[in-house]
């Protein structure tokens, strides 16, 4: 199965930007895969890598070889070694689309093919339903929408401003770690109120963005511990593990953190210093299926859990719940429910309207168990790359 052709579409939706990989063999079989740099700065550069990536490595290559090929992405792009999110992006997006393949090549959900399956459906949590709200009294009030549509677990940012009247919900994070009392005070009201408004039953997860220094995150966190938070995220920069550590040893809540490191190499300090309680490798930036499988392996060694960060499209979020099936030590899945649907319309499944009661059954279908829906997704087509160019 000679891989022969990509396309590469950068979506533009509601100020997010989902950038989907899809291949083709020379028998006509099709993957999917997704590079997660739909929020932020770096998802046009990602076009331009996966391009070249596709052009020097990987069009002409056997499609069944995920993991040499993946290799070969990592030795010899040189800027690999020490990467960053672009080429892992751009790497895990290739990886993703070449599982996809192999799964409908050979007729079988891609979970079966990284082991099989310890559960059938999986609780999610809720996030992007406060974004909108500002004042703790208009949180509490957003905690309606996530509550009524079935979730028992919600995640939001207590250090975030919301933009008043942007039309795509966003807020400003922290700048230069400043942070006055005022500002701390605000956070817990907020988290607060947010307790008040859902009782003790459902669980609880802030994001701290890595926004803060971290005598301020420590101060912080020990006027939050009283709220029974499920984990505390990102509490502090992700280059710096001796001081997630100094966290996690200062504070009596579970520290997760891992979405903005890159291979099991990036994860390697975390694990050496046992300073999270959960790791949140993201599939679409990590470096794909089987480096997230990998790293949750030693996470396991560890005691600790996993949570898959998801924060793309809906193609990410097919791969996340393939892989969510069958990583034992797994804990519960990110999700975005309340977009705008026509970020969901970009496949002909998506999985986060099919949510009920906080969980989601994982797709049965060959591959990922997405297909892209032609209509929807050809007004964003980047590029379109055949073999027979090079």
């Amino acid at each position: 199965m000679k891989i022969t052709r990509a396309q590469i579409y950068l979506c533009e939706i509601d100020g997010r930007r989902p950038l989907i990989l899809r291949l083709w063999t020379d028998d006509g079989t099709q993957g999917l895969g997704e590079a997660a740099l739909a929020y932020g700065i770096g998802a046009t550069g990602a076009v331009a890598v996966i391009e070249e990536m596709l052009r020097r490595i990987v069009l002409g290559r056997n499609a069944h070889d995920v993991e040499p090929i993946w290799s070969d992405l990592y030795d010899h792009t040189f800027w690999a070694k020490g990467g960053g999110p672009i080429i892992y992006a751009a790497i895990s997006a290739i990886e993703t689309a070449l599982w996809d393949i192999k799964g409908r090549a050979l007729g079988v959900p891609v979970y079966q093919l990284l082991g099989g399956a310890y559960r059938h459906d999986v609780r999610c949590y809720a996030n992007g339903w406060s974004f909108r709200a500002v004042t703790p009294e208009e949180t509490a009030r957003a905690t309606e929408m996530p509550l009524k549509a079935g979730y028992d677990a919600l995640k939001f940012y207590p250090l975030a401003t919301p933009i008043r009247n942007h039309p795509n919900g966003i807020f400003a994070h922290v700048s230069r770690r400043e942070f006055d009392r005022d500002f701390e005070d605000l956070a817990v009201a907020r988290v607060k109120a947010v307790r008040d408004a859902v009782g003790p039953k459902v669980e609880l997860m802030v994001d701290m963005s890595a926004e803060l220094t971290t005598d301020a995150i420590l101060r912080l966190g020990r006027r939050l511990e009283e709220f029974d938070l499920t984990f505390f995220e990102e509490p502090v920069d992700p280059f710096d593990p001796e001081g997630i550590k100094s966290v996690a040893d200062g504070l009596r809540i579970p520290i997760a953190a891992g979405e903005r490191l890159y291979t099991r190499y990036g994860f390697r300090r975390l694990f050496e210093l046992r300073a999270v309680a959960i790791v949140q490798p993201d599939i679409g930036i990590v470096g794909g299926m089987m480096e997230t499988k990998k790293i949750a392996a030693i996470a396991e060694m560890y005691n600790m859990r996993v949570q898959p960060h998801l924060c793309a499209g809906p193609v990410a979020t097919a791969a996340a719940l393939q892989l969510d099936a069958c990583i034992p030590n797994f804990l519960i899945q990110e999700l975005y429910p309340f977009r705008v649907p026509e970020h969901f319309d970009l496949v002909d499944a998506p999985l986060e309207p099919q949510v009920r009661n906080g969980r989601v059954a994982i797709p049965q279908r060959p591959g990922l168990g997405v297909d892209l829906v032609e209509d929807r997704v050809a007004p964003f087509l980047r590029a379109d790359i055949s073999l027979g160019d090079l």
